[in-house]
């Protein structure tokens, strides 16, 4: 995750990081503007359209569909940005749950090599779920059109989960702990199988393809139409306006790609890495 300084914003207008959208879309952006430098030429120079000619009526349509991208732009955004949020919120009861299961555990338990077995595994847990959600066969494996040949002991938070219930239950049957203790911490770790669960939930449902390859093809030939109807009133200016319009429409886009899956590589990405070495700190300093 990027770490700025959210007052400090007038850098930001300067600054370009290696993630920012001016360099995914650089490539495309200098195609539109020759593509629209060369229409606004047909137009003006060539064709000598006036602004009395009906095609100068074009922009009456970008203006009706104006209104129909933004609202349609402003749902992905919102979209995605919940997608992340939760995600961050998941990872926020993970780390609540671990410290709560280990406060529990450090009052109920006597022998130092049960503490030390916890003092680990609840760690293990964390540091497995990260490295279980930046598995792509994790996003995966709900396409139909891939046949992946799950092994399930690869699920390495199931397999830490499933160790942790066994050493409760011998807790519970060597009469270390009793029935109410037992009942007690039960929740917590419950919930670490429930948050694991959601996080896959959010990794492997992607947004409806439809829905995304429309809004694509939509900003692409709004701005592809954009030449025709504005080359008699800006001349060849029309190239730089085109190419921001296309900037900010692609962008928003972009930013929502991004987002809706917190548990990639990407700079904006959730630093589950991060959270999983804090949960050992905070687990270590309890037990």
């Amino acid at each position: 995750m990027i770490s700025y300084n959210t007052k400090d914003w007038f850098t930001f207008i300067f600054h370009f990081h290696k993630s920012d959208t001016i360099r995914k879309l650089l490539p495309i952006m200098l195609a539109i503007g020759v593509y629209s430098a060369a229409v606004g030429y047909l137009e003006v120079e060539y064709f000598e359209f006036n602004k009395n000619h009906y095609i100068h009526n074009i922009p009456i349509m970008h203006g009706m569909l104006g209104f129909v991208i933004s609202l349609l732009l402003v749902f992905r955004t919102n979209t995605a940005y919940d997608r992340w949020w939760e995600g961050r919120k998941l990872w926020g009861s993970l780390v609540n749950n671990s410290r709560n299961l280990a406060i529990k555990l450090s009052a109920i338990l006597k022998d130092e090599s049960d503490k030390k077995f916890f003092r680990e595994i609840i760690a293990t847990y964390a540091s497995f779920l990260h490295k279980h959600l930046k598995d792509e066969e994790t996003s995966k494996q709900l396409f139909e059109d891939v046949d992946l040949e799950i092994d399930h002991h690869k699920h390495k938070p199931n397999q830490v989960m499933r160790m942790m219930y066994h050493k409760i239950n011998y807790l519970y049957e060597t009469k270390k702990i009793t029935g109410d203790q037992l009942i007690t911490i039960n929740q917590e770790l419950q919930s670490f199988t429930d948050i694991c669960g959601a996080c896959e939930r959010i990794k492997n449902t992607p947004i409806p393809y439809s829905y995304s390859a429309f809004i694509k093809k939509f900003i692409f030939f709004y701005t592809m139409t954009l030449p025709f109807g504005y080359s008699i009133s800006l001349g060849y200016f029309v190239a730089p306006v085109v190419v921001f319009i296309f900037y900010v429409l692609a962008s928003l886009e972009l930013i929502a790609e991004e987002i809706e899956d917190p548990f990639g590589d990407d700079e904006n990405d959730l630093p589950t890495k991060k959270i999983a070495e804090n949960i050992k700190k905070h687990v270590e300093e309890l037990i």
